[in-house]
């Protein structure tokens, strides 16, 4: 590449296409955004206007996440595509928390800050973990990233987990309707439309959905036109050391998911990442996390969603997901148009899932591509037990019920799993190499991606539909 040639993931688009891109973004992640504020806010028998509060700060606090994550602030931001969320490893920690007689929802927020401090500090060392992540192990991880992914494009497609007409006839054919206008896009599109090809069916989608009656814009009505997201709005948070600590554990669990989304979007964008690179991204999941504390929301991490939709576009500027926390901030200041997002049904995105999910694990399939089976048959053995273990939530959610409610955000998370089993084989079966070797693997590993296939939660699970279909 000549010097005076701007890499792809720095290209500044057209404001047009920015915003365009930046809302196609936006919208293939909103569901999961708002879940867990709708989540925790219904589990502490919040106020009706509390719950529309702790959206608005969730979608603020998404936004500057966003933005810090993509142009970069001092030693922070991975400088990539990347959006951020809520994780929703934080989900059940968060309600026993905030259930407890003794706590409440001024302890979720005091950990949450706590932990993101915390965070920040650690991230350096969780970057040094890199050389614990060759192709084989990168390869695993993100095909599990897809695979658990596709449970919730799936149950999307039939209308939502919890919908009581699930499955029904129309809402597998506006599914299917919109998976094909994708497909239809991407054949015969060119340029910019073939970008856009997933809002584009999602529009679609969502007018024929409206002229059948079935999109609820009740919502649209009573919001108000404009919120204010304050500091400490429920007051000063307390900082209980057992729910610090609860909470440092997802830190970490976040951590290694978000490490295998950023080689991820490293290797889509032809920019694979290096453990420099790393650690400013882990320190936005840190950062994030401590502003989420500090406005009102919780623990942040990248969105997977997004990196399949990267996968599908082919898009690799980092300005478009910049653009995308922008318009999230926006939907913060102002509820209204956030609701107007949000009356987009599930069955709707499910179209878009089922292939932007799939593309996740496509890509996966592809880095593993890149590794020795034939020489090295140790390899197989990696993939096949550690893929395994990483769909045990997807496949049987209930496996570890017995086991203690503690272990839950480690037992709960396919990603982390699959990350610790295949990391663990490859020490076993092939040692670890320097880093410097390492990181030139990946490198090799990720250099033929063109980005179009030729992946928060990242989980996300039936209390996200759940949440959706109530929304």
């Amino acid at each position: 590449m000549h010097a005076n040639t701007v890499h792809p993931c720095d290209e500044r688009l057209p404001f047009g296409q920015l915003l365009t891109l930046g809302i196609q973004h936006v919208l293939v992640m909103y569901a999961g955004a708002v879940a867990v504020p709708l989540i925790i806010g219904s589990a502490l028998k919040l106020p009706k206007e509390q719950v529309a509060f702790l959206i608005s700060a969730d979608l603020f606090s998404c936004g500057i996440a966003t933005l810090i994550q993509t142009l970069g602030l001092w030693i922070f931001g991975i400088r990539l595509p990347v959006i951020m969320g809520c994780t929703f490893a934080a989900v059940g920690p968060m309600i026993a928390i905030g259930t407890n007689p003794s706590l409440g929802i001024l302890d979720i927020f005091g950990s949450t800050i706590a932990a993101g401090v915390i965070g920040i500090v650690a991230a350096p060392m969780i970057g040094k973990m890199l050389r614990f992540f060759p192709p084989v192990v990168v390869g695993v991880v993100i095909s599990v990233i897809g695979l658990s992914l596709m449970e919730v494009g799936i149950n999307w497609a039939a209308g939502g987990v919890g919908n009581p007409d699930y499955g029904n006839p129309v809402y597998l054919g506006l599914s299917l309707l919109v998976l094909t206008l994708i497909l239809l896009i991407n054949k015969f599109g060119k340029g910019f439309i073939s970008n856009i090809s997933v809002l584009l069916g999602i529009v679609a989608g969502f007018v024929i959905a409206a002229l059948l009656g079935r999109v609820n814009m009740d919502g649209v009505t009573h919001a108000p036109w404009v919120g204010f997201v304050m500091p400490f709005q429920f007051g000063l948070p307390h900082f209980d050391p057992l729910s610090i600590a609860t909470m440092v554990t997802v830190m970490f669990v976040t951590f290694i998911e978000s490490t295998g989304m950023f080689l991820a979007v490293g290797d889509m964008v032809e920019r694979p990442v290096d453990q420099k690179t790393l650690v400013r991204g882990l320190r936005v999941d840190g950062l994030g996390t401590l502003i989420g504390g500090i406005f009102n929301s919780f623990p942040h991490t990248s969105f997977s969603q997004n990196v399949g939709l990267i996968g599908v576009t082919g898009v690799k500027s980092r300005f478009v997901c910049a653009t995308g926390g922008v318009i999230l901030v926006l939907l913060g200041l102002f509820p209204k148009m956030a609701q107007v997002v949000a009356s987009v049904p599930a069955f709707v995105l499910g179209g878009a899932g089922i292939v932007m999910f799939g593309m996740v694990a496509a890509n996966g399939i592809k880095v593993l591509s890149k590794v020795d089976f034939v020489k090295n048959h140790h390899n197989l053995f990696i993939v096949a037990v550690s893929i395994g273990l990483g769909l045990v939530p997807v496949v049987s959610p209930h496996f570890f019920a017995r086991l203690p409610a503690a272990l839950s955000p480690l037992l709960h998370s396919g990603i982390l799993l699959a990350s610790v089993s295949a990391v663990v084989l490859n020490l076993i079966f092939n040692g670890v190499k320097g880093e410097r070797a390492a990181t030139r693997d990946i490198r090799r590993a990720g250099h033929d991606f063109d980005g179009r296939g030729s992946k928060d939660d990242g989980i996300a699970g039936d209390e996200m539909l759940r949440a959706a279909d109530m929304h």
